[in-house]
């Protein structure tokens, strides 16, 4: 699995806006003009792709997933992800 390289994009305090596919054929981000897609194979249940997608973030980030939030959209497949400093 190769990822896109957002390491450009940690800057703390960052709020970046992903669109969420859940339930998808494999882990991948997929960068489009300004929109990062977040595509992960866990299905929306508890939690459970939230975690996937801050965990595949953070890879692409080169950041640790403990400096990630998710600070909007828990339910909804529009988020916005703080990079915490």
């Amino acid at each position: 699995m190769s990822l896109p390289d957002l390491s450009a994009r940690a800057v703390p305090g960052a709020v970046l806006t992903v669109r969420v596919t859940p339930k998808a054929a494999r882990n991948r981000i997929v960068v489009e003009d300004a929109v990062i897609r977040v595509y992960v194979t866990t299905a929306p249940e508890a939690g459970k792709a939230n975690v996937a997608v801050l965990k595949l973030l953070a890879k692409a980030l080169g950041l640790p997933k403990s400096r990630l939030s998710l600070i909007r959209g828990e339910t909804g497949r529009d988020k916005q992800v703080r990079i915490d400093g």
